[in-house]
């Protein structure tokens, strides 16, 4: 038994790293606790093993007595004058009792003990390993796909990608080769739990600071993040040193920096711009390429009303709404976008008074050849009476119009 004890010491301390005197400590009290069922039950066990060479000794723990009632525990005190000359009633007695007599339980008591030490020390050292690389990128092997979560190895550790932490459109096969964020550690029954992210903003900020060194540093900052995963990621930064451009630094020479980032992230698209206190010049720069055309601000309900020429109402919004739900995010604040019409605007308006003017015709019929779709003298060319008729003017109206356009021709 002591070889088989010693080997179990020797294979937890060099292939696990459980110290030796963990283990002892472990065995004993399995021990102790069989020595109370079984065959035994009730028995009080002294275990000493020896860390050189696993040797065991084993003392029962039996009160003296006169009279003996439970021979597991008790020692009658002519027996244990014998072992120990001068003891008396109601003292201890410790009588050494041959390992093998524990029995089957013991042994199987002192093997469950071990493999549930060993699973709780494994449970231990995965999170002794990464409690410190939290909000670190760490790198592992695409390992299964159960459901929606993806699990990957990390070498001392098997952590999970749960589907909300995906990016939407990424596909990973076993064996790839992945780059995450450590998001946190779970806590769970059956021990902690890594949890691995690509679709968190923290992740594309921590790609930041390892490729941008200015942002590693402190020089620049990051001060305003936001981003659909898969699409698009809108950054605002400020830099410390005024000789430093924030934008150029996390573009970097011929966008090198940005675009290892896009590599990284499956060519998402990453807007880079300069971050400023005030929303208003914020909004103007968050926007670009589209220039509003007015910005009214609520304070109280921190919303912003936003309108931008009929050209620029597109890429303001953005595809499925995409640039504006950004940029809202990205301020802090509810954006509301329209388009922009200028006071008093009546293009209904200006084509009858043109019509009016250039042809000569009355108000009443210039609005309806407006309505009708004809909306500037130019459209009149090569139009004939028959086509006004059809329109719902009558013959008289359709020739008089079409006169009055002939006598301005010519």
């Amino acid at each position: 038994m002591s070889s088989e004890i010693l080997s179990v010491l020797e294979y937890m301390e060099k292939e696990k790293g459980i110290p030796r005197a963990d283990m002892i400590a472990t065995i004993t009290n399995a021990l102790k606790t069989a020595a109370l069922k079984g065959v035994n039950s009730g028995q009080e066990l002294r275990i000493d093993i020896n860390p050189k060479n696993g040797q065991l000794h084993a003392w029962a723990l039996m009160k003296v007595v006169d009279s003996v009632s439970n021979p597991k525990t008790e020692i009658h005190v002519e027996k244990a004058q014998a072992l120990k000359p001068g003891v008396a009633i109601g003292e201890m007695l410790e009588r050494e009792v041959d390992p093998s007599s524990l029995g089957r339980i013991a042994a199987q008591t002192a093997r469950q003990a071990v493999m549930q030490r060993l699973r709780q020390f494994e449970k231990d050292r995965i999170y002794d390993d990464f409690k410190d690389q939290v909000g670190n990128i760490v790198t592992g092997t695409v390992r299964r796909r159960e459901r929606n979560d993806l699990y990957i190895d990390l070498g001392k550790a098997e952590a999970i990608m749960p589907g909300r932490e995906q990016v939407p459109g990424e596909e990973y096969q076993p064996g790839e080769r992945i780059r995450c964020l450590l998001l946190e550690i779970q806590s769970t029954p059956r021990g902690p739990e890594i949890i691995l992210s690509r679709g968190s903003p923290r992740f594309v900020r921590r790609l930041f600071e390892l490729e941008v060194t200015e942002v590693a540093d402190g020089t620049v900052k990051i001060e305003a993040f936001a981003r659909e995963p898969g699409y698009r990621t809108k950054i605002a930064v400020t830099s410390s040193d005024p000789k430093v451009d924030p934008v150029g630094a996390c573009v970097g020479a011929r966008g090198a920096r940005v675009k290892t980032i896009v590599r990284e992230l499956g060519g998402e698209k990453i807007d880079i711009i300069k971050y400023f206190a005030d929303p208003r010049e914020m909004i103007i720069e968050a926007l670009k390429p589209a220039v509003p055309r007015e910005i009214v601000l609520d304070d109280k309900n921190h919303r912003i009303l936003l309108k931008v020429a009929t050209d620029d109402l597109a890429v303001a919004i953005g595809r499925k709404g995409q640039n504006a739900r950004l940029t809202s995010r990205l301020i802090g604040w509810r954006l509301d976008i329209e388009e922009f019409r200028a006071v008093g605007a009546d293009p209904e308006g200006d084509a009858k008074r043109k019509l009016v003017a250039g042809l000569g015709v009355a108000e009443d019929l210039a609005l309806r050849l407006v309505k009708a779709g004809f909306v500037s003298l130019e459209l009149f060319d090569g139009v004939e009476a028959g086509d006004l008729e059809g329109s719902g003017f009558s013959p008289e109206e359709a020739a008089h119009v079409i006169q009055r356009y002939n006598s301005r021709s010519s």
